[in-house]
C-alpha cells in the first residue's frame, strides 16, 4: 500500500509539472492527433512497448494499461507493472480518462489522483486493427508506444519511430520496455 501511495504522490507531482510545462513556449507546430478513435475498439489491454523515460515509471517493468468503459465520456484505467525488476512485486494504480469534447475521442485527460489531470493524446493508431497506438503530450515530454501484443514487429516499430521524430519528439531518448514478464500480467 505504501508503494501505491508513493506512486500516486509522485505521479500527481509529475502531472502538475506537465500542466505547468504545457504553458512554456516551444517552437513546435501544434501536436496533431489521429482523426478519430472508436472508443469501443480502443478498450481492453495494451502493452507498453516503449516510452520516453519519466520519473513515475523509473522502476517499472512490463507495464500494461487496461481501459474499460464507464460512460460515453469516461474510461476506467488500470496501469500495472512490476516494481524494481521483472521479478518484483506487481503494482497497479487505478484512474479515469475523460474524453475531451470535440476531439473525435483522440484527446483525453487522465486522472489518477484528484485534482490533477494530464494530457493523453493519441497521435498514431492502427486504424484498421487497433493493434498499436502512440500516446503523447503536447509538451512532447511524455510518450508511450502501445501494442495489443507484448512486442511489435521491427518494421512497424521503426515506422512509428520515424513518425514520432517528425512530430518533434526526441526519439534518441526512447526506451524499449522490458517484456519478458508479460505472460504474468
Amino acid at each position: 500500500m505504501k508503494t501505491k501511495i508513493e506512486f500516486l504522490r509522485i505521479f500527481s507531482l509529475v502531472i502538475a509539472a506537465v500542466l505547468i510545462s504545457a504553458c512554456s513556449s516551444k517552437n513546435y507546430l501544434p501536436l496533431e492527433t489521429v482523426d478519430n478513435v472508436d472508443v469501443s475498439r480502443y478498450l481492453g489491454k495494451w502493452y507498453e512497448v516503449a516510452k520516453l523515460p519519466n520519473s513515475f515509471q523509473d522502476d517499472c517493468y512490463c507495464a500494461t494499461a487496461e481501459y474499460g468503459l464507464i460512460d460515453s465520456n469516461t474510461l476506467s484505467v488500470v496501469n500495472k507493472c512490476f516494481e524494481d525488476s521483472i521479478d518484483g512485486t506487481l503494482d497497479s494504480v487505478d484512474g479515469k480518462a475523460f474524453i475531451v469534447e470535440n476531439s473525435n475521442n483522440s484527446k483525453l485527460k487522465v486522472q489518477f489522483f484528484w485534482p490533477f489531470k494530464g494530457d493523453y493524446w493519441i497521435i498514431e493508431l492502427d486504424q484498421e486493427n487497433y493493434s498499436y497506438a502512440v500516446v503523447g503530450t503536447p509538451s512532447r515530454k511524455y510518450l508511450w508506444i502501445l501494442s495489443r501484443t507484448p512486442r511489435l514487429e521491427k518494421n512497424i516499430l521503426d515506422s512509428l519511430l520515424n513518425k514520432i521524430a517528425q512530430k518533434n519528439f526526441d526519439v534518441s531518448k526512447i526506451e524499449l520496455t522490458e517484456n519478458e514478464c508479460y505472460s504474468e500480467l
